[in-house]
């Protein structure tokens, strides 16, 4: 997951930018038109932004200490020609930092006196090659409408808003569904209207103006970035975790088509045979009917994962044996504190249940008989306790 987030975050900022002072809004523009433009851009040599994340998804009293990936944070980005990546995110109890250099990276948590680094996934041979070319295609305008009347038939989309971010002429889009969405109400992205660079991504809850999530650039320059910028060292005497990842394309490949064998098992009778426990899994949960029942691999231990309704209004349940997910819930080993989260509880039919309540959905955990049951919606905390209930 965080050699994933590092990836993103470099993918998502590596498109160039140059743009001038004081850029007034871009003319008016078809969608299609502007994507376009901004797909053709040309690459800078590098980019040097301060930057805003909001977070307003946990509620304040469930959050312990200041982690500013979990309150949100202001900061600064770094990025260079040749791939190299540097993110600060600054609060009162200390920064977080994402470093990428060289092909390795490190990630620091200033609350836990953490720090997390490890080698990036590198891609060779043929796929590499078929991936690169493919990437650099540029689609037409008429490709480019093509693949938004397909994703129209599923969400709303608007036209490319003209607007101003971060002293940028930038275009704007607002994605929202068409359908049952449960507690999610749109999403919107923007991005620089000479180069393509996105400026800005923001998350909003059913029914509410302002975002649940939010990075945006509030201040950006381009030209090189000094190497001098990513030669810093992660904190002396923080805890050092090493993350492991795919050493190539083949190996994750590998790693794919193990897991996809896996989720091959579908069908409750099929799945029940991998399960050292009963599986549950009942045709109805709170009046919506079961959509499908598949193993998961829970850190090589297996698992059964149960959807139900349709769209982001439906429920899933997943259904472990108690010690694989007592192993995967994260654990302090400094003094038995864990910092970060501190789950209200809830009683589900007497038994104790951790509750997570976010503006966009709700999990519900518990254990009886010595299995595992995880509740995950995205509906209010009403709905999925009664759900949990009903297991």
């Amino acid at each position: 997951m965080i050699v994933g987030f590092v990836t993103a975050v470099a993918a998502g900022t590596a498109l160039a930018l140059a743009a001038t002072e004081n850029a007034p809004k871009p003319p008016a523009t078809s969608l299609p038109n502007a994507i376009h433009a901004g797909l053709a851009a040309p690459q800078v040599q590098g980019i040097t932004a301060r930057i805003s994340f909001t977070n307003h998804l946990i509620d304040s009293t469930d959050i312990q200490g200041g982690d500013p990936i979990l309150t949100g944070a202001s900061g600064r980005l770094w990025l260079s020609n040749d791939h190299r990546l540097r993110l600060e995110l600054q609060s009162d109890n200390g920064d977080a930092q994402v470093v990428v250099n060289n092909g390795s990276f490190w990630i620091s948590d200033a609350t836990s006196n953490t720090v997390y680094r490890g080698q990036l996934p590198t891609d060779t041979g043929k796929a590499a090659k078929a991936a690169k070319a493919k990437q650099e295609k540029l689609p037409t305008v008429q490709q480019i409408q093509t693949d938004l009347g397909r994703l129209a038939q599923r969400v709303n989309l608007s036209g490319a808003i003209p607007g101003d971010v971060a002293g940028q002429a930038a275009y704007t889009v607002r994605i929202s569904p068409k359908h049952d969405g449960g507690l999610l109400g749109a999403g919107e992205l923007a991005w620089d209207a000479l180069r393509g660079v996105p400026l800005r991504v923001a998350v909003y809850a059913k029914n509410d103006t302002s975002p649940v999530l939010e990075l945006k650039a509030t201040d950006i320059s381009y030209g090189p970035v000094d190497t001098s910028v990513f030669d810093i060292k992660p904190p002396a005497g923080a805890k050092v975790v090493t993350v492991k990842a795919p050493a190539n394309a083949t190996t994750a490949a590998h790693e794919r088509r193990g897991v996809k064998r896996h989720r091959d098992v579908i069908g409750v009778a099929a799945v029940a045979k991998h399960l050292s426990f009963p599986l549950l899994a009942p045709k109805k949960l709170v009046g919506l009917p079961r959509q499908s029942v598949a193993l998961l691999d829970w850190g090589g231990s297996p698992a059964a994962l149960v959807s139900y309704g349709q769209n982001l209004g439906g429920i899933a349940v997943i259904e472990q044996t108690a010690d694989s997910a007592k192993s995967a819930a994260p654990q302090s080993k400094n003094g038995g504190e864990h910092r970060g989260l501190n789950l209200p509880t809830v009683s589900i039919n007497g038994t104790t249940a951790q509750e997570l309540d976010t503006a966009l959905g709700t999990m519900v955990r518990f254990t009886r008989g010595g299995v595992t049951y995880t509740v995950v919606g995205s509906v209010p905390p009403a709905a999925a306790d009664l759900a949990a209930r009903a297991l």
